[in-house]
C-alpha cells in the first residue's frame, strides 16, 4: 500500500480492523510490512482496537473479535502446549487420592488435571473457575465447591476479596495452580492483579501447594507474585523445562516432577 504511511491514525487503524475481520488472524510482521509502519505501532494500534472489545491479541498479531470473547480467549490458552498439559494434567491427578479436597484454580493447565479426575470417587474440587466447573458436570462422585466474586471474562473465573471466606471450613489437601511464569526470586506470578489475589489466599489454604506449568513458563514474570518459591512443595512440569532453571529449584528443596 503506497500510501500507508500517510494515513491518520483512526483511518489506519480502521483498515487494520478490517484486515484482521478479512483473514481472521494476522500478525504484528505482516500488518508492518503491509501499512509500512513500524512493529511497535502496529501493536499500539492492535491494543487500542482490543481495548474497544473489537479484537483479541494474541501472542504476536491478533485474532477477529467475537461475541464470546472470553470463550476465544479460554480456546486460545487451550490450545498452546496441549500435549505437555495433558501429560501434566495426568500427573497432577494421580498425585490425588479418593477423598481428598483439593483446590484447582483457573488455569488451562489446572483445566487438564480436573479432566483426568472424573472417575475419583468421593472427591471435593474447591475452584474459582466456571470451566473446571462445567467439566466436572458428569462426574457424579466429585463434588465442587465455587468461590464467589464477579466474572472475569478473559479467564471464565470468579475472582474478588469476598468470595473467599466460606473456603476456610475446608480441610484442603492439595491445591494445583498454574502462572504466568516461576522463578526463585518471584516465585509464581500472574498477569492479573485479580487474578494473583485468588490464587495467593487459595494457596495459603492449602497444606501442599504444587505448581503445573508448561516449559514455556520458566523464567517469566508476571506483574504479581502470588506464592514464594518455599510454599511450593511440587512443581511439575514438561521435560523441555530449562535443565538449569529446573536445578536451580530442585537445589532449594522444591521436588520437581518432569513428564
Amino acid at each position: 500500500m503506497g500510501t500507508s504511511r500517510d494515513l491518520y491514525l483512526e483511518e489506519r487503524r480502521q483498515q487494520v480492523l478490517r484486515r484482521i475481520q478479512a483473514d481472521g488472524r494476522v500478525s504484528v510482521g505482516q500488518l508492518s510490512q503491509e501499512f509500512g509502519v513500524s512493529e511497535v505501532t502496529i501493536r499500539m494500534d492492535l491494543q487500542a482496537l482490543a481495548d474497544r472489545k473489537l479484537i483479541v491479541r494474541t501472542h504476536g498479531g491478533a485474532v477477529a473479535g467475537d461475541t464470546n470473547l472470553y470463550e476465544l480467549a479460554l480456546a486460545m490458552r487451550r490450545q498452546q502446549q496441549v500435549q505437555e498439559k495433558s501429560r501434566i494434567g495426568k500427573a497432577g491427578a494421580a498425585l490425588v487420592a479418593n477423598g481428598d479436597a483439593i483446590i484447582l484454580d483457573s488455569s488451562s493447565t489446572a483445566l487438564a488435571i480436573a479432566q483426568h479426575l472424573k472417575n475419583h470417587r468421593h472427591l471435593t474440587i474447591i475452584t474459582n473457575s466456571l470451566a473446571v466447573a462445567q467439566e466436572m458436570l458428569d462426574a457424579p462422585d466429585v463434588t465442587v465447591v465455587m468461590s464467589g466474586g464477579r466474572v472475569r471474562r478473559d479467564t471464565a473465573s470468579l475472582v474478588g476479596p469476598d468470595g473467599l471466606d466460606m473456603l476456610c471450613k475446608y480441610n484442603i489437601q492439595k491445591g494445583f495452580f498454574g502462572a504466568h511464569g516461576i522463578t526463585v526470586m518471584d516465585g509464581l506470578t500472574d498477569v492479573s492483579a485479580d487474578e494473583a489475589e485468588v490464587k495467593r489466599r487459595m494457596a495459603a489454604m492449602c497444606r501442599q501447594v504444587i505448581a503445573v506449568l508448561d516449559a514455556t513458563k520458566w523464567g517469566k514474570v508476571g506483574l504479581v507474585s502470588f506464592a514464594r518459591l518455599d510454599q511450593i512443595r511440587t512443581v511439575i512440569t514438561d521435560r523441555d523445562a530449562p535443565a538449569d532453571r529446573v536445578a536451580e529449584v530442585r537445589a532449594l528443596g522444591t521436588e520437581i516432577i518432569l513428564v
